[in-house]
């Protein structure tokens, strides 16, 4: 049986949470983009360079399920996101991403989607090979941040992964999204690339590689 119902958050508590996870100067770029000026700097990521060890649930993990979601489901999850957002869910699905995610006690805990085929992120395109993935649109719901369940769902889609033959996994990591940037970190994710990219009034865009790693 499918999930009826997914958590909601008013606006006032979703400002606190972006102030207390350092996501400020992330939420200010992302109001500026819909004014038209849009401005990202974010790095292409390689996640699980060595592998990792199993993330650790705090609480009981038996309470937790891991699966696929079912379209049904996305558009529950895109209905609690802002509109553009949750078109872009939608249309993800649609197109062939997996989402898969964490359900307890009937509740979507939280989710992410996996891309494998190739794609456009900011009007560059990125090209998957058949051994390759693309990780997406991770999140944790707010009544369930802090049980480390972001770090364990990663986790469980690189095993997923694997058993499809699909042993290197990517990500892109906005620079300002320090919260992004600290669970990666726990699973062994590298930074391959620092990329920004600039459009103005949708009309206008560049793309400039500012940085290769070694």
């Amino acid at each position: 049986m499918g999930i009826k119902h997914v958590e909601s958050i008013s606006v006032s508590k979703r400002f606190w949470n972006v102030i207390t996870n350092g996501l400020l100067i992330f939420g200010i770029r992302n109001r500026l983009a819909l004014i038209g000026l849009d401005i990202t700097p974010y790095y292409w990521v390689q996640e699980e360079i060595e592998e990792c060890q199993e993330p650790v649930i705090k609480g009981d993990p038996n309470e937790y399920i891991f699966r696929y979601l079912n379209f049904d489901e996305v558009i529950l999850i895109a209905n609690k996101v802002p509109n553009r957002f949750g078109r872009n869910l939608i249309n993800g699905f649609k197109n062939g991403q997996l989402c898969i995610g964490l359900e307890h006690n009937n509740n979507i805990a939280a989710y992410m989607f996996i891309e494998l085929n190739d794609f456009t992120f900011n009007h560059r395109t990125f090209k998957l090979k058949n051994n390759e993935a693309y990780l997406l649109n991770m999140w944790t719901f707010h009544s369930y941040r802090g049980k480390n369940l972001a770090p364990y769902l990663r986790y469980q889609s690189y095993q997923l992964l694997k058993e499809q033959g699909r042993h290197i996994k990517y990500s892109i990591t906005d620079y300002f999204n320090k919260s992004s940037i600290k669970f990666k970190n726990k699973l062994n994710s590298k930074h391959l690339k620092l990329f920004i990219s600039i459009e103005l009034f949708k009309k206008l865009q560049w793309n400039f590689v500012l940085k290769k790693f070694t």
